[in-house]
């Protein structure tokens, strides 16, 4: 794994992060979907694993979901299962939110 640090504080990825609005990232060679609700910032791969649709193109839910906008299958941002739909889960990456700004870990290739 490596790590990779966004941001000075706290305040700062609260600003390029809108609260649950999804954003795309690059860390390293990889782009990432990424989101934050509330103080939690959750990190994903941007595409759909049914049919490669961009998941930075779908919505957020309460339930700290993630649908995407070909056919609204649903993957849970904390574990990448698969809520709704028929396909392989969704990888996620471990993020936290500290006060000296977002730290995302992922695979090293």
């Amino acid at each position: 794994m490596k790590t990779y640090f966004l941001g000075r504080s706290k305040e700062e990825v609260h600003s390029f992060l809108p609260n649950q609005r999804v954003k795309k990232i690059k860390v390293g060679e990889m782009h990432l979907g990424i989101v934050r609700m509330e103080e939690e910032v959750f990190a994903f791969e941007i595409q759909c694993p049914h049919r490669k649709a961009d998941l930075t193109q779908g919505r957020v839910t309460h339930l700290k979901e993630v649908v995407c906008p070909l056919h609204e299958y649903r993957f849970d941002l904390q574990s990448g299962e698969v809520k709704a739909g028929s396909c392989p889960d969704l990888k996620v990456y471990p993020c936290r939110l500290l006060d000296s700004g977002l730290e995302i870990d992922v695979p090293q290739n």
